[in-house]
């Protein structure tokens, strides 16, 4: 849970993904559209990917990927983030932690 916590800090916008998982495909491009330059971290290409796929788990991700994390904040998986795009509050967010600036 440790070393979530650490890496989900190392950056305005954090995402775990799995490479071969079509919505954290969908979600890193999301946030690529948007000029967003976030730390990824593949859970299936990392060493104890597995282990924090299990402390994501812990914290309520369910599925585990993708996980966001905003500002060192847990915000949910794909469904979360497009609910935030969809009412118009994940652009201010971003913007809020540094991780945008127009």
């Amino acid at each position: 849970m440790e070393r979530v916590t650490k890496l989900a800090s190392e950056k305005p916008v954090v995402i775990f993904s799995k490479s071969s998982c079509c919505m954290s495909y969908t979600i890193k491009t999301l946030f690529y559209n948007f000029g967003v330059d976030p730390a990824v971290h593949e859970l299936d290409e990392i060493p104890r990917g597995r282990e924090i796929e299990q402390a994501l788990s812990r914290l309520g991700c369910n599925p585990s990927v993708p996980a966001v994390f905003i500002g060192g904040d847990l915000v949910g998986g794909a469904n979360e983030v497009m609910s935030l795009h969809l009412n118009r509050s994940l652009v201010p967010m971003l913007k809020r932690v540094g991780a945008l600036w127009v």
